[in-house]
């Protein structure tokens, strides 16, 4: 609440409402947007019309269409000779983004470029192609505002580039930007804007943030307090239900064969595992860990055991950039039947022909993780199938497994997984300082809707708690050690 007061106080650029280019913006749009899309986009072009900076989180499920809201929103900046910044937390994220605005934004006279650690790249709407160019290049390019929409990855943060113009800063996934990182790129503006004495002005970018993991209703009122939210409940009208089905050792010839009749059909299938390599001495951890199915393990299987006919391919976080672009590019292009990859494309990755989504080891991921694997296929027009690999009998995790099965709801499998697993992990180990009584407490929906009504209680009766200052110390030590991002 005290974020979002010290948000309220601070100038941003006012970008007008277009609405006669919105409308040409969707009417050239190869489908149709959905009521939640078409909500989401006018919460957000009202709040960028505003002289306060947006804070907006847009939270949509696989699949929901997180990428043309913005798309829109940035271009409706564009238009009006403003600046975004988008970035993505990978090159292969950012790549396809890259690739979805030229698509969209084709049609209209905005220059889109993208840069990332391998290279840089302009889209040109006259010429209605994308090249390559030097770093430098388009560094000059973001410098003289020339360049509209940039895309990129953390390259995006280098003190070299600056924006004169920087009206929206877009993070997809935020959860997997730090809070130095988000910080540096909406800073970007500061840097860029001069006001008639020739001094800094203190205008900072509207700042929209997206993602894919739905969270629970009470985990999004503990976290996201200084946040506007929009949903994207609603799917594309002719998305079809995935088939998801958990498959048992037993099993595993049958579902290779199901896999087999897929790729004869033409389409194409991903294979996840949970780890690329096991290292170590003969502990009990390692041992444990020798049973999980690795990336390379399982490559040299199917291609040599299970399927030594068909086209496979790995992908994981340890090659080098360029090969992990080239090997994504030959699956988009159907030159790969089956891609066996670790979680590296957990979100994002859109290859429509695929219909194939099978996850090893599927009782070693949250149901979270697990629905965005799954939203990884059903992105076209064929019926698509989810496999849910597993070893255990455990009872626990069958139930967790059952529940993927019953529903294809990103934001109840939510709920569900915070019932099943807690919040702890749900928010990761690594959220360290964070007492064990607190992580408890963020399931109970009361207890955290009235410590918000308390809260803003608080702020109204004293802004700074200088009445209260045993709360106020606390508070700046918390602040100081957890960072919710």
């Amino acid at each position: 609440m005290q974020a979002r007061a010290a948000i309220r106080h601070a100038a941003a650029t006012s970008v007008p409402f277009d609405l006669a280019f919105v409308k040409d913006f969707v009417s050239k749009l190869s489908f149709r947007l959905t009521d939640a899309q078409r909500a989401a986009a006018w919460e957000i072009v009202q709040d960028m019309e505003k002289q306060t900076p947006m804070n907006r989180l847009l939270e949509g499920d696989v699949g929901s269409g997180k990428t043309v809201v913005a798309a829109l929103a940035a271009s409706n900046a564009a238009m009006r000779g403003w600046q975004c910044a988008f970035m993505a937390p990978t090159e292969i994220l950012a790549r396809q983004h890259f690739e979805t605005f030229s698509k969209m934004c084709g049609h209209f006279p905005i220059r889109i470029g993208l840069l990332t650690a391998s290279g840089a790249y302009v889209f040109d709407a006259d010429l209605k192609t994308s090249y390559k160019i030097a770093k430098s290049e388009l560094v000059k390019k973001i410098s003289d505002g020339s360049l509209h929409i940039l895309i990129g990855t953390h390259a995006l943060i280098a003190d070299s580039i600056v924006f004169p113009k920087l009206a929206l800063v877009v993070l997809d996934e935020q959860h997997r930007f730090g809070v130095a990182q988000r910080a540096a790129l909406v800073r970007k503006n500061e840097l860029g804007i001069r006001n008639d004495e020739g001094k800094e002005n203190s205008i900072i970018p509207h700042l929209l943030s997206m993602t894919a993991t739905p969270i629970p209703r009470t985990l999004t009122l503990a976290l996201y307090g200084d946040l506007d939210i929009s949903l994207l409940k609603e799917m594309p009208k002719d998305r079809k239900k995935i088939e998801t089905s958990i498959v048992a050792p037993g099993g595993r010839a049958k579902a290779y064969a199901f896999m087999r009749e897929q790729v004869g059909k033409g389409r194409q299938a991903f294979v996840i595992c949970p780890r690329i390599e096991i290292s170590g001495g003969e502990t009990p951890r390692n041992i444990v860990l020798a049973q999980v199915k690795t990336v390379k393990a399982e490559y040299e299987k199917l291609s040599k055991e299970v399927f030594p006919d068909l086209r496979i391919a790995m992908l994981h976080g340890k090659m080098k950039p360029k090969e992990k672009e080239q090997v994504m590019k030959d699956f988009k292009d159907g030159k790969t039947d089956i891609l066996v990859s670790t979680s590296v494309v957990e979100v994002g990755v859109d290859v429509p022909n695929a219909s194939v989504m099978a996850i090893e080891g599927a009782e070693r991921f949250g149901l979270a993780q697990l629905h965005q694997f799954r939203g990884r296929v059903g992105r076209a027009e064929h019926q698509s199938y989810c496999l849910l690999f597993t070893q255990s009998a455990a009872l626990e995790e069958n139930r967790r497994l059952k529940a993927m099965i019953t529903s294809n709801d990103g934001f109840a499998l939510a709920e569900k997984d915070l019932a099943i697993r807690g919040p702890g992990d749900l928010l990761g180990g690594r959220q360290s300082g964070l007492p064990d009584l607190v992580m408890a407490s963020l399931t109970d929906a009361a207890l955290i809707k009235s410590a918000r009504e308390e809260a803003l209680g608080l702020l109204a009766r004293d802004p700074q708690l200088l009445k209260s200052p045993k709360l106020r110390e606390r508070l700046a030590e918390f602040n100081a050690k957890i960072h919710f991002e």
